[in-house]
């Protein structure tokens, strides 16, 4: 595969209506070795929990897993979610895997739990042939009586996570072996010294673009989840960057959801049941199980259903090889994007790999 920028890969490991778990991590493993094969750069798992039709509860276990299962490709988290583990915890889990894979390990890093920022209505904007779609808001979403409770059951009674920048700093210092606090110095292992790169996730020009950029380090913006403030992240990135030891100029990657297949027909059939997932995340109630063509069609669906989740399905690339990758390349020039990373599911894993490999062979 070749291209004028990296292709990488994110995996929520779905779980198929009439699947369960255990599948939906093995089928995860398999691709992740596929994507290997493929000549994919790196291979990130998210962080997600209480979804029923999601697996990827624990990134650093399942992260050790595909390392131990593939040979070159880079293995990640995108993201480990920093609100609801310490410092410590985080570089002693990546630190250990980073021990037995020295070298192949991206710590992608996010936060958790905060209050979402007030929406101003807008309409939707094309920016050079990238729709930048009207914003969404999350507030209802995250003051739900669901939210709230899953929030409190993973966090210690009492517990309230420091702020952002202070947990990337204590990361950094435990990696580096330089934390110090009261006179005390304090060494993490397994740990110190990793070779794991150092990644701040973010979906808008706020807290987690300004740190990553003042920090110096690699910044990915989500326009999967949040197209519609993707091009504010990247911008508030670079103009908050100052060259570090690890990144002398910005580095940027961006986000896409994609569904390819060997007609856009059957792209289109694959992608149907995506509407209904979706729709269950922005409810409140998490994931379902993804469902086939067929169970999505006999669901029901409404207007009001429509508008909440429709800058979600007007953003996602779906298509023969070669619409997608002419979309990607849009996304790309538009952001200025150094490397994509691509998301996909289906209901039938199959269609998922094919997916990649017909990506793979379009990428040029």
């Amino acid at each position: 595969m070749t291209s004028n920028v990296p292709l990488s890969i994110l995996d929520l490991a779905p779980i198929s209506s009439g699947s369960d778990a255990g599948a939906a991590l093995r089928t995860t493993i398999d691709v992740a070795r596929r994507a290997d094969a493929l000549g994919y750069h790196r291979y990130w798992v998210a962080e997600h929990h209480f979804a029923a039709g999601v697996a990827s509860a624990a990134p650093a276990v399942l992260i050790g897993l595909i390392a131990a299962a593939t040979d070159r490709i880079r293995v990640g988290s995108g993201a480990v979610q920093v609100g609801y583990s310490t410092a410590v915890q985080v570089v002693e889990q990546f630190g250990l895997v980073d021990a037995v894979y020295p070298g192949r390990l991206d710590l992608g890093l996010g936060r958790s739990g905060g209050k979402p920022g007030p929406v101003t209505l807008t309409a939707d904007r094309d920016v050079d042939g990238l729709l930048i779609p009207a914003p969404f808001d999350f507030a209802r979403m995250a003051g739900s009586p669901r939210f709230a409770l899953y929030a409190g059951l993973l966090r210690q009674p009492g517990a309230a996570p420091p702020p952002f920048a202070e947990t990337v700093d204590t990361i950094q210092a435990l990696i580096a072996g330089t934390f110090e606090r009261d006179g005390l110095d304090v060494h993490a292992t397994p740990g110190e010294g990793a070779k794991a790169e150092l990644w701040v996730l973010g979906s808008s020009g706020g807290e987690s673009a300004r740190v990553a950029g003042e920090r110096g380090l690699p910044f990915a913006a989500n326009y999967h989840v949040s197209p519609s403030s993707v091009l504010e992240a990247v911008e508030a990135y670079r103009s908050a960057f100052r060259p570090s030891a690890v990144l002398d100029r910005p580095y940027v990657l961006v986000s896409a959801d994609v569904v390819v297949a060997g007609t856009e027909e059957r792209a289109r059939q694959l992608s149907t049941p995506y509407r209904h997932w979706v729709r269950s995340i922005r409810t409140g109630n998490g994931a379902i199980p993804y469902p086939t063509p067929a169970e999505a069609a006999a669901l029901p669906w409404s207007d009001e259903d429509q508008a909440l989740v429709r800058d979600r399905l007007d953003t996602r690339f779906v298509g023969a090889p070669g619409q997608v990758a002419a979309r990607l390349q849009t996304l790309r020039r538009v952001t200025g994007a150094d490397e994509l990373l691509v998301t996909t599911i289906t209901h039938d894993p199959a269609d998922r790999v094919r997916s990649f490999e017909l990506l793979a062979d379009a990428w040029l």
